[in-house]
């Protein structure tokens, strides 16, 4: 016997049959695309203010995102927009949005898309 940390448990496998989280998740992601930063003229999803999903077995939805700047004038009305968006979902049962600043946002974390809508290239 060692002393050292025990391997990492794999992850289970989730109880949503597969076809059934791909389908949520793809909702989920048009859903979030549905959310703008007032400010900017393209959504969260593109910007990369999206963190992390994460569906339950339960089809509880839990979101890490964060803001632009953390000073943005949106920051208490956002959280309940991409909530709102998201319990709309059919599937969906719960939603917890979590604001984080770690790490911060910057530029590099745009898609293609959002960088071609701000023209910048």
């Amino acid at each position: 016997m060692t002393d050292g940390p025990s391997p990492a448990e794999p992850a289970s496998p989730s109880a949503l049959p597969p076809e059934e989280m791909d389908r949520m998740t793809d909702a989920i992601v048009a859903a979030l695309k549905t959310v703008y930063d007032p400010e900017i003229p393209a959504d969260i999803y593109e910007l990369g203010l999206i963190y992390k999903v994460d569906i339950g077995d339960d089809r509880d939805v839990a979101i890490d995102m964060t803001l632009t700047a953390p000073g943005c004038p949106v920051a208490g009305e956002m959280p309940v927009w991409v909530e709102n968006a998201v319990a709309a979902v059919p599937g969906v049962r719960n939603v917890k949005v979590d604001m984080v600043f770690d790490p911060p946002w910057d530029q590099s974390r745009m898609s293609d898309e959002a960088r071609i809508a701000l023209d910048m290239w």
